[in-house]
């Protein structure tokens, strides 16, 4: 889907505390941390304004499978968020495999030099930035076969 009328992509990595943020570009070729946002009563709200605002047609929730493929309590409760955000949402909203996206998103900001506090507030957009990049990598490759 690499025309110019395509809108942007929103993806979500739910977490306890926090939760990340990001979008792609209109071309949806390329993922940029957008914010986060306290994983409290007010989180739709804000992800709602966000769609609304930037006129999203899909977000994608990351699904933190275990690294067997099953469903632990971490995607249960992913799912539970999903299902909040499809009831509430104009828009599709669909499931991510996100396996180790969080760890990949400490570990890059460590390599940029950044410690763990320094992070905090930042890790879970780029765990939502990383998410989203691999589903439109995944999407690109399923259009170039």
């Amino acid at each position: 889907m690499s025309n110019a009328t395509a809108k942007p992509i929103l993806a979500i990595d739910v977490g306890r505390a926090r939760i990340g943020l990001a979008i792609s570009d209109e071309l949806q070729l390329l993922a940029h941390p957008l914010e986060t946002i306290p994983a409290n009563a007010n989180a739709l709200g804000r992800i709602g304004a966000i769609v609304r605002e930037r006129k999203i047609d899909k977000v994608l929730v990351g699904l933190p499978r275990r690294m067997s493929g099953e469903i632990g309590p971490a995607a249960s409760e992913a799912l539970k968020f999903m299902e909040k955000l499809r009831a509430g949402l104009p828009c599709e909203v669909i499931a991510f495999d996100e396996r180790l996206s969080t760890a990949a998103a400490t570990r890059a900001l460590q390599e940029a030099g950044k410690n763990t506090r320094q992070t905090r507030g930042y890790v879970d957009q780029v765990a939502a930035q990383i998410i989203l990049q691999d589903y439109l990598d995944s999407q690109r490759q399923t259009e170039v076969r």
